[in-house]
């Protein structure tokens, strides 16, 4: 999801509500303690140098229990962040606090914030020789011209 579809949303919405996949709310006290810009320049295994730039919020749960974040605050923090920071439209990746510090990418259900979880790749397969997925078959589906079957004389 991109910087304005989020913008958009906060437009439309009476509260900010953040979950995981799995239905987990993040606690309504939440703080969204950043926005920001996050570039990532690197190599892959293959050898190809790459750059990655994404919005980021980073969400923490706070003992601040007094406190609910509104739409419209959120909306001025993500202004002041656009103007002083230059952010431009980018893919959000949000930070949350699990055992670590977890990454998500993030959707909408149609009432809440919806926390994607993110998987590692390999993003070279083709040159560091990771072999594509095998095509799984099921053995009663193979052909039997060629098997031995009991009194077939084969074995």
């Amino acid at each position: 999801m991109k910087l304005s579809e989020v913008k958009n949303i906060l437009n439309t919405v009476e509260a900010v509500n953040f979950k995981l996949e799995d239905g987990t709310m993040v606690p309504e006290h939440f703080h969204v303690t950043e926005v920001g810009a996050v570039s990532k320049h690197f190599i892959d295994c293959g050898g190809v140098v790459r750059k990655e730039n994404k919005a980021n919020f980073q969400l923490w749960d706070a003992n601040d229990f007094e406190h609910r974040l509104k739409p419209g605050k959120l909306l001025s923090i993500i202004a002041l962040s656009e103007k002083i920071l230059c952010l431009e439209d980018l893919e959000i990746e949000v930070e949350y606090q699990s055992k670590t510090i977890g990454k998500y990418s993030l959707s909408f259900d149609g009432k809440d914030f919806v926390l994607v979880n993110m998987q590692t790749a390999c993003l070279a397969t083709d040159a560091c020789g990771i072999p594509a997925e095998k095509q799984k078959v099921k053995l009663g589906q193979l052909p039997m011209a060629n098997s031995c079957v009991p009194g077939g004389g084969c074995c």
